[in-house]
């Protein structure tokens, strides 16, 4: 019995995105991507950071989870028209097949992901 030797992506922690690695790591990743529009001065963004966190965990397998700093960041924040942070949205090769602004609790966010992905 031959083994795969290919090292698995292991996904558990939100990767950090720029606009520079935005094609490479989202619109080619070959799952749909949970993108949280984020900003170091907002205080919203650092409540839901956790359970940004929990999900890349949680949802390994299922979907990519990135964060991109809007400040530093501005061409990708403006591409996607990003007008108040938190924004999380959930991309499909660089789609946006939804948005969730705000704060929203973890079952609502965890909801619209499985919603926009397909998945039961």
């Amino acid at each position: 019995m031959r083994r795969c030797q290919t090292a698995l992506l292991v996904d558990n922690k939100p990767m950090t995105v720029t606009d520079a690695t935005f094609s490479a790591a989202v619109e080619r990743s070959r799952l749909p991507v949970l993108l949280d529009m984020w900003a170091p001065w907002c205080g919203p963004c650092q409540t839901i950071a956790p359970v940004v966190e929990n999900l890349a965990a949680e949802m390994n397998g299922q979907v990519r989870v990135a964060k991109l700093n809007v400040d530093e960041n501005p061409a990708t924040a403006a591409r996607f028209n990003v007008r108040s942070i938190p924004a999380l949205l959930i991309l499909r090769a660089g789609r946006e097949i939804d948005r969730i602004v705000g704060v929203q609790p973890k079952p609502e966010i965890v909801r619209r992901i499985k919603q926009a992905i397909g998945a039961p």
